[in-house]
């Protein structure tokens, strides 16, 4: 291996072993693999000004907006109407409030971006309301943890985002339009587990509501749920760009949380814009420094070294795809997604690319692949709010989350050799040729 690579492997695990920040983690071990090569001044000036460039991207702009939407969007009572269309939609079917919480989770994940988000809103509702009829809590809180992971393929998503950029330019309309199926298919997968799971453990079915009672319900989430057609539908059509929907997406959560359903004061506005900017100011950093790292990594050729390892290796590209997706999902249970993405992205997306495989489908690969990372350990980060959530621990929510775990790995699987899931409907609308 070569010397380079070594030093930024150990020093990045030292590091990350000694709880240190993540970010910190990425930009002291970009330097001293980069002080190898450069004195230390000329290497911190170099990996300063790397990191600048890194997030001085107009892309990068729809991130803000997206994070203060979301946070809007979980104190504005978007989560309790949604639930409430779940189980006016679904409710009696067998396993109904399991169903009912994964469906929820997609639904305001989709809306919001974030998978933490859609855990704590949903979470903290579903959660007992699942435990008050019987439901076990640590499967309730596995349930919630992996459905919120759908948030990340299903557009608005941040991640997407952060992979167009890192891939160099893929399109994000057609990212977002690609995590749909696969989304999709993950809730459903999810979906079947519950239902299993349930008829086995003889849980209640909910009680069917009047019809006029669910369609008071169904209707009270419109709103809500028209904002994915306002920001997806402004985005295929070229009526304004990723950046210009976060913004969009903002005074529309504004106003239909604060004018419609009423449940924001504008005296709270001032704590969700602290919020937003922590995070925002959190993730950026992120960007950055792991900016800084795959510039190193491209500086020591350390992905052309890797892609002649893999084309060496075996000339199947089922054999390398499946090798690729085991690594990073080892590096999921350790990295957040954010650096993942923006690190591997530059090593991986050339091996891929090598064996057919296109940067969309590559996209929704290794957004699906690193989801998992979220709801593993022990860096997961949905997971320990899923546990916090639930007040249950990380070992009894475990045995619970195997089966989920292995749903979303089949699906992952499909994606990985069915271009198809991914790519069929960008090229129906003419997104992608």
């Amino acid at each position: 291996m070569d010397i380079t690579a070594l030093i930024l492997i150990i020093t990045f695990f030292i590091l990350l072993f000694l709880n240190v920040p993540i970010s910190v983690c990425i930009g002291l071990a970009t330097l001293s693999a980069l002080i190898l090569h450069i004195d230390f001044t000329p290497a911190a000036t170099t990996i300063a000004q790397q990191m600048a460039g890194g997030i001085d991207s107009f892309a990068l702009l729809a991130i803000p907006f997206f994070i203060l939407s979301g946070l809007i969007m979980g104190r504005g009572g978007i989560a309790k109407r949604l639930i409430e269309c779940a189980m006016a939609l679904i409710g009696t079917l067998p396993g109904g409030l399991a169903l009912v919480n994964v469906m929820s989770c997609m639904l305001f994940g989709a809306i919001s971006g974030s998978a933490v988000a859609a855990t704590s809103a949903i979470g903290s509702f579903m959660v007992p309301e699942m435990k008050k009829h019987g439901y076990d809590e640590n499967f309730s809180a596995a349930v919630t943890a992996a459905a919120a992971t759908t948030g990340m393929l299903i557009p608005p998503s941040n991640i997407l985002i952060i992979y167009a950029i890192a891939s160099g330019g893929v399109s994000i309309a057609a990212l977002f339009v690609a995590g749909y199926v696969p989304g999709i298919l993950v809730g459903l997968a999810l979906m079947v587990v519950c239902s299993v799971y349930a008829i086995r453990k003889g849980y209640p079915v909910s009680e069917r509501l009047p019809l006029k009672v669910a369609l008071k319900k169904i209707l009270a989430a419109v709103p809500s749920l028209f904002l994915v057609f306002i920001i997806i539908g402004g985005i295929i059509g070229g009526v304004f760009t990723a950046t210009e929907a976060g913004a969009i997406a903002v005074l529309y959560a504004l106003i239909l949380s604060s004018a419609i359903y009423k449940e924001i004061d504008y005296k709270e506005l001032p704590s969700i814009l602290l919020k937003a900017c922590e995070t925002t100011a959190i993730v950026m950093l992120i960007i950055g420094a792991s900016s800084a790292m795959s510039w190193l990594l491209s500086y020591a050729h350390i992905p052309q070294t890797i892609s002649t390892f893999f084309l060496e290796l075996s000339d199947n590209p089922i054999v390398v795809l499946l090798l690729i997706n085991l690594i990073l999902i080892l590096v999921g249970a350790f990295i957040d997604m954010t650096p993942a993405v923006l690190i591997f992205t530059p090593i991986f997306l050339p091996v891929a690319q090598d064996f057919g495989m296109s940067p969309i489908q590559f996209g929704i690969m290794i957004v699906l692949n690193l989801s998992i990372g979220l709801v593993s350990p022990p860096v997961g980060s949905v997971l320990f709010v899923s546990c916090a959530v639930a007040k249950t621990s990380i070992h009894k929510i475990i045995k619970p989350m195997i089966p989920l775990y292995l749903v979303m790995f089949a699906v992952l699987m499909l994606v990985t050799y069915v271009p198809a899931i991914s790519e069929a409907l960008p090229r129906f609308i003419g997104l992608i040729k």
